[in-house]
Formats: C-alpha cells, sequence, structure tokens
C-alpha cells in the first residue's frame, strides 16, 4: 500500500511522500516553552488547547498514521516584467493563488482514495493544530533547519508541507539526518535578529510575522529594517545553499502573477476596499485586507520613496482608516528627512515638517 499511495501522491502532482507514525511530536515540550515564553507574539490561536496541537492522536481519535506531502511551489528569481522598475517585494509563496485552496483539493482527492481502503482522514496545509515540521522530519521529508524552516535535499526550502492524519496503519519511512551541519547562513541573514538561536525564532522581531500576522502598527524599531517588503519576507530561506538543487515549480498557479507586478509602490495607496479584492482575489495577499497591507506599502515607501510619492503619501495620511493614516504620516517623515527639497510633505497642501511630527504623534497607538 505505501508505494500505491506514494505513487498517487505524485500523480496529484506532490514532489514528495513520506509517512510518520502518529505519536507525541518530538519537539511538544519546546514548542509549550516558546509560547508560554510569548514568542508567537498575538497569534492566540496557536496558544489554544496547545497539547491537542501536540499529539495527532487528539485531533483525530484512532490516528495511526501521518502522510507528509511536500509540493514545490519555487517561482524563479524575479517576478518583475522585464523592464520593469519593481523595487518592492513579496515573498515568493504569495507571488499568484492561495496554496492553501490548490493543496485542500489535492487532498480531498487523496482522502477518497484513503476511504477506500478503509481509512479515516484529516488533511491540513497548516490549517489544522498539526506540527508538521516535527512529523516530516520524522517521516524523512527533510530536516528541521537552524531557522525552523523544512529543508528539502532535492527542493530546498522553497515548498509547502502538507499532511494527512489516517486511522490506516501505514509503515513509517525513516527520517534524515540534519544536514545543517555548521552552516548559520539563514541566522546571520534575519533582518532584525529574530532567529535568536539555532531552531528558536522569536515571532515578535520576525518581518513576515509583523507583515502578515501582526494586526497593529508596525513597531518603530522594525520598519526600517523592512525595507521594500510588502508582504512576507524570504531571507531565512533565500539564504540557505540547499537552494541551489531547488527546480522551477511546474505548477503554474504559483508563477508570478502580472497583475500584482506592473505597479508602482505609490500606486497600490490609491486601492479602495474593492480594488484591493479584484487585485488580489485568489491571492494569499487578500487575507490581509486593505489597511495592515497599506500600512506595509507606507512603510516601504518610507524606506525606498521619494518627492515623487509624496502625493498619493499625502491622501493616504488623510485615511479614515488610523492604521494607513499613521503608517502614510511616518513615511512622509522619513522622506522629508532624506530630501530636504521636498514641499508639501503632510496631507494637508501647506503642512511643514513641525506639523508633520504632531500629525505622527497623534496617530501613533
Amino acid at each position: 500500500m505505501p508505494e500505491a499511495l506514494k505513487a498517487l501522491a505524485a500523480d496529484l502532482g506532490f514532489d514528495d511522500c513520506r509517512i510518520a507514525r502518529a505519536a507525541r511530536a518530538a519537539h511538544a515540550d519546546t514548542f509549550q516553552q516558546w509560547l508560554a515564553d510569548g514568542s508567537h507574539g498575538d497569534m492566540a490561536w496557536m496558544a489554544r488547547d496547545p497539547e491537542r496541537r501536540c499529539d495527532p492522536r487528539e485531533v483525530l481519535p484512532g490516528c495511526r498514521s501521518i502522510i507528509c506531502l511536500a509540493l514545490n511551489y519555487y517561482p524563479g528569481s524575479s517576478p518583475f516584467p522585464a523592464g520593469a522598475t519593481g523595487g518592492y517585494r513579496i515573498a515568493r509563496y504569495a507571488w499568484n493563488n492561495d496554496y492553501h485552496h490548490v493543496i485542500e483539493q489535492k487532498l480531498a482527492e487523496f482522502d477518497v482514495a484513503l476511504q477506500a481502503r478503509g481509512g479515516v482522514q484529516r488533511g491540513y496545509v497548516d490549517t489544522g493544530p498539526v506540527l508538521e515540521r516535527d512529523f516530516a522530519s520524522a517521516a524523512g521529508l527533510g530536516w528541521n533547519g537552524k531557522s525552523t524552516l523544512q529543508i528539502h535535499r532535492r527542493l530546498g526550502t522553497w515548498f509547502f508541507l502538507a499532511e494527512i492524519l489516517t486511522t490506516l496503519e501505514l509503515p513509517a519511512d525513516p527520517p534524515l539526518a540534519d544536514h545543517c551541519g555548521n552552516c548559520t547562513r539563514c541566522i546571520t541573514a534575519c533582518p532584525t535578529q529574530a532567529i535568536t538561536s539555532p531552531h528558536h525564532v522569536d515571532a515578535r522581531r520576525c518581518l513576515a510575522y509583523l507583515s502578515i500576522e501582526h494586526k497593529g502598527a508596525i513597531p518603530e524599531e522594525f520598519r526600517r529594517a523592512m525595507g521594500g517588503r510588502i508582504y512576507g519576507c524570504d531571507d531565512c530561506l533565500d539564504a540557505c545553499p540547499w537552494n541551489r538543487f531547488a527546480q522551477v515549480s511546474a505548477d503554474l498557479t504559483f508563477h508570478a502573477r502580472a497583475a500584482i507586478f506592473d505597479h508602482q509602490l505609490r500606486d497600490f495607496l490609491a486601492l479602495d476596499a474593492a480594488g484591493f479584492r479584484q487585485l488580489f482575489a485568489g491571492s494569499p495577499i487578500a487575507r490581509l485586507k486593505r489597511p495592515r497591507f497599506l500600512r506595509n506599502v507606507c512603510v516601504a515607501l518610507g524606506n525606498m520613496g521619494s518627492s515623487e510619492d509624496v502625493p498619493a503619501l499625502r491622501l493616504a495620511a488623510l485615511d479614515p482608516d488610523p492604521l494607513i493614516a499613521e503608517h502614510a504620516a511616518w513615511a512622509l517623515e522619513q522622506i522629508h528627512g532624506r530630501d530636504m527639497s521636498c514641499d508639501s510633505l503632510g496631507p494637508a497642501a501647506d503642512l511643514g515638517s513641525d506639523d508633520l511630527t504632531v500629525v505622527v504623534r497623534k496617530k501613533r497607538p
């Protein structure tokens, strides 16, 4: 049966399939301490019923095996059309369609085949209470790197993990040894030193967390480090030397969507709620919603913008949403500091630098 299931996984488009035995996760205690330290930030859902998250048998009664699946999403090196100026950065996994929808359909087809063999299943693609990387490592589907990201010998870091919990008794695959050795490139590459020690990430410092999961204002101590990032951060992935083996995904649904990457940064500020939904329909970015996305855009403009971006930022500083307005005012302040020749930087035509400081202070929570 295992070989037939692995052949089915390949037919469904998965790049690897391994099996782990259902048990308490190897790093369950470490995970619970991570929660106790508050390193999960405001991702409160991770702290709900943590013991259930640590043992798949608590999620699916009678669970005996975990089918661990990998799907290559690497879309290439640059998302921008030839000749485009570009400059902003979006994590590669979000260059096009939402992977949840793509993978969930494959898991549903897999489930039908397992039901025919008498199994009861639950499938997840980072949507359920499963410490997926522990089980992927136990199954030999790569190993957990010092960045806490899973690394695969063929796929590098550019792949999605998915799991199927099943009541079927399946022979487990052997684990794979850790092949990071003395390498610490991912730790060195992190712009905010969020990887506080090997295999430990403080989400509160992570730019991926701050730009995606965090709902409030970006802490000022991390705004400059965001650079041109407007959704996520790939720096620790980019740094991994195992990516030299990575191949561009054959699945075009993960390749860059031209409509997203033919904009100037300031163009995004013109999006109303409907325009935002239309542009990012089907994209992981859609779940941010307009306020948080434009928050990120304003920070990027504060780091990279010029006098040409001032009119759009002036309008954004008047946005009724305080999250957008505060970050737009901050961006204007940063541009003003770089280019003292800019006139009328504030949200009103006659707003001077002193007034701008007042606006920033009023808007900050």
